[in-house]
């Protein structure tokens, strides 16, 4: 099928041929080579890198380990015409599913890739569902045509079934399964393609189902039909599905025009406010900071001023590259719909956007809630010696990925870091040896609680009066406060009362001490005031010369809070809270009963189940501790047929004996090791 053009008229806007697209597929459905294909037939790359069957696991593309354009971390562009495509490369496992959604939220359009032998998969569902959540215009490309086993029609039956039933087939297969496989696009004057295509268009569009109803032939003529197909998948309400083979090629030409044609190039006016989001953060070869970052309005010039929503400070850009026919080039600004590498912004983060994000269209602007990571883990380095390169490597992560965090106890000597699954185990496994060349092990998985005030509780330490060592008198009120209320810190006494510096000792003080609860867990949602004062001034003797054994230091008042706190803490009380997950399983009809007990075992809540044709789908609440487990037991459960989405949700009361979690500070609830351990270190000091 020929759909016609989609012409953009921004009378302001230089770079309205800009299309920002996503590929995105379950794994081994053949992400990779159809991207080498795409890339190949724009002249970007020489040959189409081979990528062996099966091994496609880490979707690390052949064609970045020969030529080194690098896909996996961020963006490759090339031209069709007149259109530039900026390929962006998205994770492909749910346990970044929160990734994923980032780096959707600056796409203008995305093909969902099928696999024609194994069909619609688990992932294939989790990415349509999020596709559509976000209403970004999807077209379906079934591949592999030429495999042994490939059915395109059954495909296309579960595509309507399992995806949605909004799926139009362009065209058909001849000879599938077998390397003669050909794709063969429906003629404009099909009957029975336009008819099918009519009734699927007409859903949504009320001229058109009336035409229908009227059999009006002038209305239903192509030309017409191919407009409002053009204006539906623009607007996600339809999917056009192709099918072809990124093996032989075939196929890939109406794919490539369905995507110049059928997918909306990028909008925005070049001289509207400064609006953009950053999707990636990394480090260039001299350590600096570059963010990648897609523009929705207006232009950064190098030199600008930038504000960064959420920073005290502007961000300075030092230097631009901007996607085109290949790779980022040096440039002297970049425009809305364009994307970039900005050197300059020191502060910047992942999910930062640039200017004022009421500017970010509705459609592109992802929440900045990403759910806690519930698990955690401490990374041990294989070899002794290379305990400070790890430390380095799993910082920068952190730094290029929001989801990755980090907990030193420099006590044991220990990192842990924080998961949302499993399989984030092996990427950072790989990571690390890959890219740092550390080799590492991981301790068992456990969970991340939380511990919430139950009650108030009060205390006070008065100076120059036992047992206080230290120079500084201070009283701390703990009550509890509403759940993502954060920590508030406020003054029942005087401002003037003693000098600044020794506040704000107490303030950033409670707030670290309360990273570690009466079980060592954060306790995250409470209001601390401070109810009491009191400090000794500058003394000197007769020479004048400054005694700090009679004056108080900024250092007493850090030194004796985590004690009051604690002992204000244990008089409220504490209890620990559990991460729960929402989870959502499709699963057998006849294997329901087997799961149910199952389900109990971990102890799932699952709500009532809904039968959906031959299987049943049930909600419900599980721990985070037992996700895993569930994962593990499904397929041996269900004959590899159920389907598993979780995601965070909520904390729960832990019941039975509280779990409690190694300290990594001076232990401030033991008072006499406390006193010890920060006398001798301030002594040495």
């Amino acid at each position: 099928m020929q759909a016609h053009p989609h012409q953009h008229t921004h009378k302001h806007e230089k770079h309205q041929h800009t299309l920002n697209l996503g590929i995105l597929a379950h794994i081994d459905a053949g992400k990779t080579s159809l991207t080498e294909r795409l890339l190949h037939a724009a002249g970007v790359i020489d040959e189409i890198g081979s990528v062996d069957d099966g091994s496609t696991q880490t979707d690390s593309l052949a064609l970045e380990r020969q030529r080194g354009i690098t896909i996996k971390s961020a963006v490759v562009s090339f031209a069709i015409d007149d259109v530039t495509v900026n390929l962006i490369d998205t994770p492909g496992h749910p346990d970044f599913i929160a990734e994923v959604e980032r780096v959707l939220s600056v796409l203008d359009g995305a093909v969902l890739v099928v696999s024609a032998v194994e069909g619609v998969q688990a992932q294939t569902r989790v990415l349509m569902r999020t596709l559509r959540r976000l209403a970004i215009p999807t077209l379906v490309f079934v591949n592999k045509v030429d495999r042994r086993g490939a059915d395109p029609e059954r495909v296309l039956a579960e595509l309507a079934g399992r995806l949605t039933p909004a799926v139009a087939p362009m065209g058909t297969v001849r000879a599938p399964g077998t390397r003669a496989a050909r794709y063969v696009p429906y003629a404009a004057d099909d009957p029975r393609f336009t008819a099918r295509l009519t009734e699927l268009l007409a859903e949504h569009d009320d001229a058109l189902l009336s035409a229908y109803v009227e059999e009006d032939a002038a209305a239903l003529a192509f030309g017409g039909l191919r407009d409002v197909l053009t204006r539906q998948t623009q607007q996600a309400l339809v999917h056009p599905v192709f099918f072809g083979s990124a093996m032989t090629g075939t196929g890939l030409d109406a794919l490539t025009g369905a995507v110049k044609e059928l997918l909306p190039a990028a909008a925005g006016a070049a001289d509207g406010p400064v609006a953009g989001t950053v999707f990636k953060v990394e480090r260039g070869p001299a350590g600096e900071k570059v963010a990648y970052a897609r523009m929705f309005s207006g232009t950064v010039r190098v030199r600008d001023r930038v504000p960064l929503a959420g920073h005290a400070e502007d961000g300075k850009v030092t230097a631009v590259s901007v996607f085109e026919r290949g790779t980022a080039a040096r440039r002297d600004a970049v425009a809305a719909g364009q994307i970039a590498k900005l050197w300059g912004l020191g502060g910047v983060r992942i999910g930062d956007v640039l200017g004022d994000p009421r500017d970010v269209p509705e459609r592109h602007a992802v929440a900045h809630h990403f759910a806690p990571p519930t698990l955690e883990t401490v990374v041990v380095p294989r070899r002794a010696a290379d305990r400070a390169a790890l430390h380095a490597a799993l910082t920068q992560l952190a730094e290029q990925d929001p989801l990755i965090d980090l907990r030193q106890d420099t006590l044991r000597q220990e990192i842990s870091v924080s998961l949302y699954g499993e399989v984030q185990k092996e990427v950072i496994e790989a990571t690390l040896a890959d890219e740092f060349g550390v080799g590492v092990e991981f301790r068992e998985t456990t969970t991340i609680c939380v511990e919430r005030v139950v009650g108030t509780g009060a205390q006070v330490e008065i100076i120059d009066t036992d047992p206080n060592p230290f120079l500084a008198t201070v009283g701390l009120r703990v009550e509890p406060a509403p759940v993502g209320a954060g920590v508030e810190f406020r003054l029942g006494v005087e401002l003037g009362s003693m000098p600044y510096a020794f506040f704000k000792a107490v303030e950033e003080t409670v707030k670290e001490t309360l990273l570690q609860g009466l079980y060592g867990w954060e306790v995250p949602d409470c209001l601390v005031t401070m109810t009491h004062s009191g400090y000794w001034p500058r003394q000197s003797h007769a020479h004048a010369v400054f005694d700090k054994s009679m004056s108080s230091t900024a250092g007493d008042f850090r030194q004796l809070t985590p004690l009051v706190l604690m002992d204000a803490l244990r008089r409220a009380g504490t209890r620990v809270h559990e991460p729960m997950h929402r989870f959502r399983l499709t699963v057998p009809a006849d294997v329901f009963g087997t799961l149910l007990t199952a389900l109990g075992r971990l102890r799932a809540v699952p709500h009532t189940p809904v039968a959906h044709g031959s299987a049943y789908v049930v909600d419900g609440v599980i721990p985070a501790a037992r996700v895993h487990d569930l994962e593990q037991a499904l397929p041996g459960l269900t004959r590899g047929e159920g389907e598993l989405e979780s995601a965070f949700d909520h904390y729960a009361p832990v019941t039975g004996t509280p779990p409690a979690r190694p300290r990594t500070d001076h232990n401030p609830l033991d008072r006499k090791e406390y006193v010890q351990r920060v006398t001798r270190r301030t002594r040495v000091g």
